[in-house]
């Protein structure tokens, strides 16, 4: 008699999808019915909750099934709220208390595993965008595109995954060996780890046709690594190397050799009469403002003839035909390759003369169009922007540098995205220029969130997305500018 195949085994016992915490947290049920997370020095409050659900408390621990949650609304209202504060994960096992299969980390804070129907002849091949690699003693499956991650923890699945580098059908599948459930399969199709691998013209997937056509792999990752929104590492000044190696020195050391000195070139008789330019003047002026004085706001005016300084249209040449990439723009800033693919939307939270609202501004037609936003999203946007900045307030205005990544992407290949974040930091130094002429204040802004720009805009995060942002508002010490 032949021995049955591991994969009739695993479909036998097929791994379910249970969510628990995350190790570094605790919850817990106070006696008023309030549950109450600590995540190390931090506690904070999920809501109050009724005695059924204080006792399932214990069995996040372990990992409580999402059939289970899915029958109980007052756990799965407790769950997506843990899981917005990234207190969740969630595992395939073969059953409670086995070993882990794989750990779904989420990367986004409104991740929801969703298995989609998945038929034996449905045809799947990995994404471009997809990769694994080791981190600790397991390896991690992941993408830019994907709102999890996947640890896994049998080497027979990492091998099968693999495979997917040529389309398989469903049915392939069942039959190799290690097979972890259908339902693996149908979480990386979910995550967009997977895609369909029915073809177009030449043999590319339906992923390569579209939008994210112009994007490279390294282009991609970078975007969504270098910002926030899409991934769940820790982010911003957190000196992660201290006690570790030395810092850097401020001043590099000197090179070894017999030094030219130029401070005699630029004082006594070598000095213009007239002292530094203007420009000279506004480029050792200008520095970082973060505290605005909201009792005297930016006025409409002052901000038209900012952006018109700034940003503004100048000029067009050239004809758009449909394969035609000679029109081009002339603006009051340098630009690679003439492409200027950055668009400025400004979140206004006081200015004179203009509602409360976020706004696109139209360079060409210097005119600002309001667009409705979740009062939710945009007060969150604010309030990233302070905390960015180390401040309490919300900036008087927060300028958003959205890059339309398809312009340039569409014409440069392998530095399309080095270009963007180049144009980006020309941009922002444009605009602490202005500022310092019209003498008001703005601080850069080095991280922005893509995921909430997207659901605010309804922009997919590689179309159009954020590269930047810039506070702008009236000094509260104004004497400082002069």
């Amino acid at each position: 008699m032949r021995a049955p195949r591991t994969g009739s085994i695993d479909r036998i016992s097929a791994p379910t999808i249970s969510v628990r915490l995350v190790d570094r947290a605790v919850i817990e049920a106070l006696a008023s019915g309030e549950i109450v997370a600590r995540l190390g020095r931090y506690t904070f409050s999920v809501g109050a909750f009724g005695t059924r659900v204080a006792d399932r408390l214990s069995e996040l621990r372990t990992g409580l099934p999402l059939e289970l949650v899915a029958l109980n609304k007052e756990i799965e209202l407790l769950v997506r709220r843990l899981s917005g504060y990234g207190l969740v994960e969630y595992r395939l096992a073969r059953r409670q208390g086995a070993e882990d299969v794989v750990v779904i980390e989420p990367q986004i804070i409104d991740y929801w595993p969703r298995t989609p129907q998945l038929g034996n002849a449905d045809r799947f091949v990995l994404s471009r965008f997809a990769y694994m690699r080791r981190r600790g003693h397991f390896m991690v499956l992941e993408s830019p595109r994907a709102g999890a991650l996947f640890k896994i923890c049998d080497p027979k699945i990492a091998t099968l995954v693999a495979t997917l580098s040529n389309p398989r059908s469903v049915k392939e599948l069942r039959l190799q060996d290690g097979f972890p459930g259908i339902a693996f399969f149908a979480l990386l199709v979910d995550c967009r780890i997977i895609v369909n691998a029915d073809a177009t013209a030449e043999g590319e997937t339906r992923e390569d046709a579209d939008t994210l056509t112009v994007w490279e792999f390294h282009d991609l990752l970078f975007h969504a690594r270098s910002t926030q929104g899409r991934h769940a590492n820790t982010v911003g000044a957190l000196y992660p190397h201290a006690g570790l190696i030395a810092p850097l020195p401020a001043v590099r050391p000197a090179w070894p050799g017999k030094q030219i000195a130029l401070e005699t070139f630029i004082s006594g008789e070598a000095a213009p009469a007239e002292g530094p330019a203007r420009a000279t003047k506004s480029l050792w002026n200008h520095h970082s403002v973060r505290s605005f004085d909201n009792r005297r706001p930016v006025t409409l005016t002052e901000l038209s003839q900012f952006l018109d300084l700034a940003a503004r249209v100048l000029s067009r040449s050239g004809e758009t035909g449909k394969d035609d990439y000679e029109a081009t723009t002339v603006r009051p800033y340098p630009c690679a390759g003439a492409s200027y693919e950055l668009e400025l939307y400004l979140a206004v939270n006081t200015c004179d003369g203009l509602a409360r609202g976020f706004y696109h501004y139209d360079a060409g037609a210097h005119a600002l169009t309001p667009i409705g936003v979740p009062a939710d999203a945009f007060d969150a946007l604010l309030v990233g922007a302070a905390q960015a900045m180390g401040v309490h307030a919300a900036p008087q205005i927060l300028i958003t540098i959205a890059a339309r990544f398809g312009r340039v992407a569409w014409k440069y290949s392998s530095i399309a995205y080095a270009l963007i974040l180049k144009d980006a930091g020309v941009l922002t130094q444009k605009l602490y220029l202005t500022a310092a002429e019209l003498k008001l204040g703005g601080c850069a802004i080095g991280i922005a969130n893509i995921d909430l720009f997207a659901k605010m805009t309804g922009l997919e995060f590689y179309v159009e997305g954020p590269v930047g942002q810039f506070a702008l508002g009236r000094a509260a010490k104004p004497d400082v500018l002069d």
